[in-house]
């Protein structure tokens, strides 16, 4: 234990790596933006949308969930995870109400900010940052998020064009929370995939997570500034860049967990906004090109605000 808070205090982050990890990322985006840029009508969101959510995203859920055994011990780390997601809705609830009328807006409002891109981004960064031991803790943190995503998010999402019951009916058809159990469940009785299924597991994993960086992009498209929702901006990146960050230090702080999982913990928390905040947005038709703009505003802010957060890891 002391050998390892003593290693996460003395450790040098690799800006350059930090920085190669994000813009490798944005390498995809821009593949989605020059492909709706080139072709126009031709690329189809709707269709991507549907092949990313209820097929490939089936592959990464059981490549996620049986890429180890899970301890117990890692338990109580997306538990905290969501501890700090969860006090952040319950804050923002009533005041959500007061802002934004519409009700589609009032659903991004509430649940986007808190739809961290802690898979694509979180994991890679946590890899760059704190090395190869983070990876049990970055990936038990996205298996938490993606539980938050089709649950919750669905839920509020679904709510901007669906009745409350409609909504929970949208939760429950969705393939990947299903395909999260059963690949629990096989993990727990201790299956373990041969070479051959981890390597079509993996296949379908990537497939997915490129899927959604383009998908991205294409929308990224259809964004004018002009036509920026800029309350919405505000509130947005106010929740993911303040009212998150002063939750997620006030409650790690004061945690007995080892340096580098808090480390990893805040970390995640900062993760700018999900690209499944898109597919969902245009899943249930609550304004996609809307949540598109949020999505890269607050993954621009991100470039300059990681250099902060790592000035503040040592202090947790």
């Amino acid at each position: 234990m002391k050998n390892q808070s003593s290693s996460i205090k003395n450790l040098k982050y690799p800006m350059t790596s930090i920085l190669f990890s994000i813009l490798g990322i944005y390498i995809f985006i821009l593949v989605g933006y020059f492909a709706k840029r080139s072709f126009k009508e031709q690329m189809d969101e709707r269709t991507i949308t549907l092949l990313s959510v209820y097929f490939l995203q089936v592959f990464l859920t059981f490549w996620g969930l049986l890429k180890r055994p899970i301890d117990t011990t890692l338990f109580m780390t997306p538990i905290l995870y969501l501890s700090v997601v969860f006090i952040a809705l319950f804050l923002m609830l009533p005041i959500v109400r007061q802002l934004f009328e519409d009700q589609k807006e009032r659903s991004i409002a509430t649940v986007a900010a808190l739809i961290g891109n802690t898979g694509n981004l979180g994991i890679h960064l946590g890899i760059a940052i704190f090395g190869e031991a983070s990876i049990p803790y970055t990936t038990v943190i996205n298996l938490a998020n993606v539980f938050f995503v089709y649950t919750v998010g669905v839920y509020f999402y679904s709510r901007g064009s669906f009745s409350v019951r409609a909504s929970l009916g949208n939760i429950i058809r969705l393939p990947i929370l299903w395909a999260a159990i059963i690949a629990i469940s096989l993990n727990l009785i201790g299956y373990v995939p041969d070479e051959s299924v981890e390597k079509t597991l993996m296949m379908g994993a990537y497939a997915s997570m490129t899927m959604q960086l383009v998908l991205f992009g294409i929308y990224l498209y259809d964004v004018k500034v002009k036509s920026l929702n800029l309350r919405l901006t505000y509130w947005t990146n106010a929740i993911k860049f303040a009212l998150l960050p002063i939750i997620a230090f006030g409650v790690i702080h004061f945690s007995d967990f080892e340096p580098l999982v808090k480390g990893v913990l805040f970390m995640e928390l900062m993760m700018p906004l999900a690209v499944s905040n898109v597919n969902l947005a245009a899943l249930y038709d609550c304004r996609p090109k809307d949540l598109t703009a949020q999505v890269f505003i607050s993954s621009l802010l991100f470039l300059g605000i990681i250099f902060l957060v790592i000035k503040i890891l040592p202090s947790l």
